[in-house]
């Protein structure tokens, strides 16, 4: 990829009534002015014009032409949207007159690169654009746009600015190390910024627990006795025949898994086979499986129809001890008393066959997975990279803490903050980022973005 090539895309999906084919680099005005009698150097930035695509003497579309100048584009860089109707051949011919007339084809994230490159966004911010068009419910699009607005770049330069400000001090003090007892930072003050810090960075790093929750759907396994209701349950939350419902115990065998949207998170549904006693060896499987579902989920709905045995509730309770339990009592419609509650805990009656109380339930669910309320200022970390970043950047300062502790000389401390600082850097790319980190960042990109 270079910037001194001109490239074109389809930056809208294929099979639309429209589509929008983007030109950005320094040839863009003379090329798409080539294939219309548009002079779109003469063109006011930020104006739309009608005009006609032609080859030769033939005429291909009437279009609509979005001109927007450098550096006031998206990519930093004169740039042309071309919207034409969305017919495959229409949209090949465009592209193909613009090839033919000095475009390059735009590899995948490169419209992104360039306004990385150009200072248009930082690293973080570009990484938001690929969230914020994956998004698909209402918790994970507000994290995008919170980072693409550039809270999360605005939190990691405060703390730099507070790194820096450390470093500077110590260093000062080195610049004086013929005067022993001169100290420009005060080892206490040091001291107790630095635990500030320390403690910022990891509130951000543990938020990447529920960034990914909320990226990936938040696990929910569905679990209890064979023939207890949870494949209808199952079906009742999804409003769909998904899981086979039998009144054969031992049915489900495996797992089964869906997603649903409730409050604008996702929740990823997690039906297991039956939990008993079974000679059966593909059933003995399944239930293995249904142990490790609920080893990865963080919310386990435990369904039960009457009141369990005491061995049953101890190990499903020691199973669960890090979890997210409702005790949910199924078939409600059959009785009305509570002689299935244990050890006083909460139950939510429901009649999965009938779907009374699956709402009071989704409910529950919500409120179990504990999503923070976000608002404009709220940063929750969804990418690895920039978890990885943190953690390591925490590692740092933590040596910050422990050599003040030690009473260790100036320098040692000086070089821990800086490469908790460089640490930082890497998240927005506030130093020299290497191209193989840019390659890996913007490969998952869509084409035309």
């Amino acid at each position: 990829m270079t910037s001194n090539d001109t490239i074109c895309a389809l930056a809208t999906a294929t099979g639309g009534a429209i589509g929008i084919i983007r030109v950005s680099g320094p040839q863009t005005f003379a090329i798409v002015s080539a294939l219309c009698s548009l002079r779109c150097d003469a063109a006011t930035a930020n104006t739309i014009h009608y005009t006609h695509i032609t080859d030769g003497k033939n005429l291909i579309d009437e279009v609509l032409v979005s001109v927007f100048r450098a550096p006031h584009s998206y990519t930093g860089e004169d740039s042309v949207e071309i919207s034409c109707h969305g017919s495959s051949y229409i949209i090949n011919k465009v592209l193909e007159l613009l090839v033919r007339n000095g475009c390059r084809m735009a590899k995948p994230g490169e419209y992104t690169m360039r306004a990385y490159l150009n200072g248009k966004l930082d690293l973080s911010q570009a990484e938001a654009v690929a969230d914020l068009i994956a998004s698909t419910n209402k918790a994970t699009h507000d994290i995008a746009m919170n980072q693409l607005r550039g809270h999360f770049s605005t939190e990691l330069a405060t703390l730099r600015e507070q790194l820096l400000k450390l470093t500077s001090l110590l260093e000062l003090e080195l610049d004086f190390s013929d005067h022993e007892d001169l100290e420009f930072a005060n080892r206490g003050e040091l001291l107790e910024l630095s635990k500030e810090i320390y403690n910022h960075i990891t509130k951000l790093a543990h938020s990447f627990e529920t960034g990914q929750a909320l990226k990936q759907g938040i696990p929910v396994a569905i679990v209890g006795k064979t023939n207890v209701g949870k494949s209808t349950l199952l079906n009742a939350l999804l409003k769909d025949d998904r899981a086979i419902v039998s009144d054969i115990h031992g049915t489900t065998r495996d797992t089964i898994e869906d997603t649903i949207d409730i409050h604008g998170a996702t929740f990823r549904f997690i039906d297991t086979a039956g939990i008993r006693q079974t000679q059966d060896t593909v059933e003995q499987i399944g239930i293995g499986r249904t142990y490790a579902a609920i080893d990865k989920a963080r919310i386990v709905l435990w369904i039960i129809d009457e009141k369990p045995s005491n061995e049953e509730a101890n190990e499903l309770l020691r199973r669960t001890e890090n979890k997210k339990l409702i005790v949910v009592r199924n078939k409600s419609d059959k009785t009305n008393n509570n002689s299935c509650n244990l050890l006083n805990m909460p139950l939510v009656p429901i009649s999965a066959k009938y779907g009374t109380g699956i709402e009071n339930l989704e409910k529950a669910i919500y409120e179990a997975a504990d999503i923070p309320a976000l608002t404009d200022n709220d940063i929750i970390v969804t990418n690895a990279r920039h978890y990885d970043a943190l953690t390591r950047s925490r590692d740092c300062i933590q040596r910050v803490i422990d050599g003040l502790q030690m009473q260790l000389s100036g320098d040692l401390l000086s070089e821990d903050l800086r490469q908790a600082i460089d640490t930082l850097s890497e998240i927005t790319g506030g130093q020299i980022t290497p191209n193989e980190v840019l390659g890996n960042i913007f490969k998952n990109f869509c084409v035309g973005k």
